[in-house]
């Protein structure tokens, strides 16, 4: 039976030129020549061998043939809209599973995901907290957030922000033993490393401090970790401007220096290309961009300095 079977896109043509009995509006809708709608309706009646349209006063006509297939067979593509539809409403609810680093989880997305259950509360967000893989989307992970320059194969990836890294420390620090008045008394306080020793002596580099040794400072392989240190007092930390933004709300944290380095690396939201309007995942999309740019805005305004 199935091997009896038309092709689709010929039946597509079909239903669409019986509709308005017009190859030119058929080809409008299906975004085809009408030569090509022509070309499929032949063909699909040498594969009946039946005879569907006929010209007359050259208006186009269905056959007797033409007419009674066309009433089986609408209601049929009608279903198939029916069904399209009902899937894509589906995808606006359900879970979404979001895969990220353990520090981006713990020191943003995680405290403000309230915001997002109360927008969305037919929407069930799993995190997944990993380190970045190397490779594509598991298939488990609907989005994934990150870090990088947005150069990964056989994915979607969307910029969410401009990374600013800032000098964030213990308010402790400034009135300590060696107050923190200006950059030169850097010298005398640890540095707090996040990876690597790279944004330090970068930073050093930009605002062109002299006398600081940036090799020396312990290094962290999380940014939590890296703001826990600070916020105890151990040094200061170079740190990612909204990561931080809690901490200096807070007071825990705060920003001895009006410097800031941007960073050539970002999060990215992450997801196949093909599913990006999937309901439930341009929500979730449209919600981090909003809220970064949001808190990014009033975090680095009057503070930013050229790369």
């Amino acid at each position: 039976m199935a091997a009896r079977l038309p092709p689709l896109n010929a039946l597509r043509a079909f239903e669409a030129s019986a509709r308005h009995l017009s190859f030119t509006k058929a080809a409008e809708e299906l975004f085809v020549t009408q030569a090509a709608v022509s070309h499929q309706i032949k063909s699909l009646e040498e594969h009946l061998g039946l005879k569907l349209f006929m010209r007359k006063n050259r208006a186009l006509l269905l056959t007797e043939e033409g007419q009674s297939y066309y009433l089986d067979i609408k209601d049929i593509f009608n279903s198939l809209h029916d069904a399209t539809e009902k899937l894509l409403a589906r995808g606006a609810k359900g879970a979404i599973t979001v895969s990220l680093q353990p520090s981006f989880a713990i020191q943003w997305l995680v405290p403000r995901l309230n915001d997002f259950n109360n927008l969305h509360p037919d929407i069930d967000v799993r995190i997944k907290a990993v380190d970045q893989p190397d490779n594509s989307l598991t298939e488990d992970v609907d989005i994934a957030i990150y870090y990088g320059r947005g150069r990964w194969s056989k994915v979607h990836a969307q910029q969410l922000h401009t990374e600013y890294l800032i000098p964030v420390c213990s308010p402790l620090l400034l009135a300590g033993k060696k107050p923190l008045n200006n950059t030169d008394d850097l010298r005398h306080h640890i540095l707090l490393h996040d990876t690597s020793r790279r944004d330090w002596k970068r930073w050093v580099s930009q605002v062109g401090v002299k006398g600081i040794n940036v090799n020396h400072g312990p290094i962290f392989s999380h940014s939590s970790m890296v703001l826990q240190a600070a916020i105890h007092g151990q040094g200061i930390a170079l740190a990612n401007s909204f990561l931080a933004k809690a901490d200096l709300d807070a007071g825990r944290l705060v920003s001895p220096f009006t410097e800031v380095l941007v960073s050539k690396d970002a999060h990215y939201l992450v997801y196949r290309a093909h599913q990006a309007e999937l309901g439930k995942i341009e929500a979730f999309n449209n919600w981090m961009l909003e809220t970064v740019a949001k808190e990014q805005e009033v975090i680095v305004d009057g503070h930013l300095t050229d790369e």
